[in-house]
């Protein structure tokens, strides 16, 4: 990056023109240790401790999918985020020339208007959106509506935003705090002459995404280099501790304008940053966007002309009044002077201001709204590249592969700024294909996008709700199961009723649960499914309680499942002959309990027939070879052992069995 910037600066100056620049000038480890910076604050905003005091917001925006290309419909789309509110109509159809026709108007917002109050603000909006509506014909029409709001919003669900702070220009009393869609209709509601539906409301950033998703379906970030500047990306589910749920993925609009209003970005700041944050309308907050965005771009020039003219160095010591008034040098100079006429356009510039400026002059001047666009496409590319690598790594992929959606008139109409941005990033994140789109409709035509795909995942749950009607079970419903099912409970239980009954409701022989006194090691088994497991328990009582398990699965091969009785248990005791290899105990005497879980009936705990009245005797002649006779010592611990958390079979359970396969012990009947 240095050396590029180097390249690019290959002129003349004198050192003490070039010290007010050098600290604009950012090395390959500034930038790298401000993308560090930037991801440490993501994670904190995403935290449920540490968001709320976090400066990087993270602010969930339930945007959950972006375009998928079934959408299809008649929408409006709001956009107020600037001195212009514009309002489009967006009709979205299956047809592949043409899947997206727009009719816009855009309507002036007056400084009296949004440094009034907030009922004013939103009387506006709805008195400009009637307006349209009555020019395209649609008043009697109640059409799905997005709305745009470019500021700082806490959302808990897509249709509601409640503002936390004005940014840019705006200071609309009585709306900080406030949800703004309930704002919006109450002065639609005032108005009385037509109606909307107002589904979503999102931040530019988010609209950007999602109309760059429509064209291209690997969009996950939204970028906007304008006026202001800001990001969203999808976001894994399960790393957004404030929104319940851990499937899927949501848009995370990361508010990156305030990044560094907790003094973590000091050290990079310079006294004519600290400057243009006095002079502003929010001192001490979005540090990183008054850095950065195209409002202060061009202002953080003149501070330094101004500068510079008052130490002799330009244009021989000369101030004159227009250079020394806010707002004379804006940003889209700073783009005519960095164009390929940019020594002539400077020229033009400065001496409207009246400092009669030598050739001299003019390269000093552009060298300074070179370096001052350069730091802002830096300080862009290291946000976006924390972002890029946050994604990289969330997936778990070698090489990242996705598409950044951008719009916004700096990222637009300077010159060089595209080309440095896509550059800096490709170097911070190297195993990356980023494609860069440019958004050509702007971001309210992605409000409309986002009421799109709300309007098509509302019509799928309604089709699903519809489809599942039938599955669903009222209250009487579930009485009469239940009523039905008791019946068939007492029949299984009766003898004379057993046989017919369909909940069969067998007998276990299991009369107890775990007292806390079972001690002992024993051996397990368990089939039931594809695979069959051996374990070793040992179970330890008194003031240690402890239950320490070992236990190896085996395979049960298709033709040994689907072959005879013989060969089934020939493969288990095969398997059981070889775990105990395997733990080191091939002359062991234990007690053994066996998981048999298929429809069976017993006779008692150890006696087992199949349901067709066949004894399963098969199993104990196999086994019995392999288990010796405990000795006298152990004749006490033969007795039913059960996990502490097994509980008596329900009625739903009643086909599954267990069985536990104990020798008969030499010792009184009380044992």
């Amino acid at each position: 990056i240095v050396s590029t910037q180097r390249a690019l600066y290959s002129m003349s100056l004198p050192p003490q023109i070039d010290k007010y620049l050098y600290s604009m000038r950012f090395s390959d480890d500034t930038v790298k240790d401000i993308m560090n910076r930037f991801r440490r604050d993501m994670e904190n905003g995403l935290g449920r401790d540490t968001g709320p005091t976090a400066t990087v917001k993270m602010l969930p925006t339930f945007v959950r999918a972006i375009p998928d290309g079934s959408e299809k419909g008649d929408f409006i789309a709001l956009d107020l985020g600037g001195s212009n509110f514009r309002i489009l109509r967006v009709k979205v159809t299956q047809d592949k020339k043409q899947p997206v026709q727009m009719e816009s108007q855009v309507y002036e917002t007056p400084d009296d208007i949004i440094h009034g109050s907030g009922s004013r603000l939103f009387a506006h909006v709805a008195d400009c959106l009637g307006d349209f509506m009555e020019k395209q014909k649609i008043k009697d029409k109640k059409l799905p509506v997005g709305f745009t709001f470019s500021f700082p919003c806490a959302q808990t669900k897509l249709d509601e935003a409640v503002l936390l702070t004005w940014t840019k220009k705006f200071r609309a009393s009585g709306v900080e705090g406030m949800d703004v869609v309930n704002l919006l209709n109450r002065a639609i509601k005032k108005r009385g002459d037509y109606e909307a539906d107002i589904m979503a409301v999102v931040n530019d950033t988010v609209g950007t995404m999602m109309t760059c998703g429509f064209d291209d379906q690997r969009c996950e970030v939204g970028v906007i280099i304008g006026t202001g500047t800001n990001a969203c990306y999808m976001e894994e589910l399960r790393h957004i501790d404030q929104v319940e749920g851990d499937e899927g993925r949501m848009c995370i609009n990361t508010e990156w304008g305030a990044f560094g209003d907790d003094g973590s970005l000091e050290d990079i700041r310079t006294e004519f940053d600290r400057e243009i944050d006095r002079g502003s309308i929010n001192p001490g907050k979005q540090l990183f966007e008054k850095m950065a965005s195209g409002m202060y771009m061009g202002e953080l020039v003149r501070l330094i002309l101004v500068k510079m003219a008052k130490e002799g160095l330009l244009f021989e010591g000369r101030i004159t009044p227009e250079l020394l008034t806010k707002g004379k040098i804006e940003t889209k100079h700073v783009s005519a002077i960095e164009n390929k006429e940019g020594l002539k356009k400077c020229m033009e510039i400065l001496t409207r201001l009246g400092v009669e400026p030598s050739d001299e002059d003019c390269l000093a001047v552009q060298h300074v709204c070179t370096i001052v666009s350069f730091r802002s496409a830096n300080l862009v590319a290291s946000t976006l590249g924390g972002i890029l690598a946050r994604l990289k790594e969330s997936k778990g992929v070698a090489r990242l592969r996705t598409t950044v959606g951008i719009d916004g008139s700096l990222y637009k109409m300077h010159p060089q700024y595209a080309r440095r941005l896509h550059k800096t990033v490709r170097r911070l994140v190297p195993d990356s294909d980023v494609r860069f789109l440019l958004s050509e409709s702007g971001s309210a035509k992605g409000a409309a996008m986002v009421t799109a795909v709300a309007y098509r995942l509302t019509e799928q749950a309604r089709q699903i709700q519809q489809t599942m009607a039938e599955f669903r079970l009222g209250e009487a419903q579930l009485l009469e199961v239940k009523k039905r099912m008791r019946q068939e409970i007492e029949r299984g239980l009766k003898k004379n009723s057993h046989q017919e009954a369909t909940v069969k409701m067998l007998p276990t022989f299991v009369r107890r649960t775990p007292d806390g006194t079972e001690n002992g090691d024993f051996l397990a088994l368990d089939l039931g499914g594809t695979n069959f497991r051996v374990l070793l328990v040992k179970i330890r009582s008194g003031k240690k309680r402890s239950v320490e398990m070992h236990n190896k699965i085996y395979a049960i091969p298709v033709e040994v499942m689907q072959g005879t009785g013989e060969e089934l248990f020939d493969h288990i005791v095969h398997c059981i002959s070889d775990f105990l290899d395997y733990m080191g105990m091939k002359s062991a005497r234990l007690p053994l309990g066996f998981t048999f879980s298929f429809p069976c009936h017993q006779t008692s705990l150890d006696a087992v027939r199949s349901l067709s009245g066949h004894l399963n005797s098969s199993l104990i002649v196999k086994l019995l070879p392999h288990l010796k006779a405990p000795s006298s010592s152990q004749s006490s611990s033969l007795v039913l052992k059960l996990l502490p958390h097994l509980k008596a079979p329900s009625s739903s359970q009643s086909s599954s069995l267990i069985v536990k396969l104990l020798p008969r012990p030499k010792a009184p009947p009380s044992s």
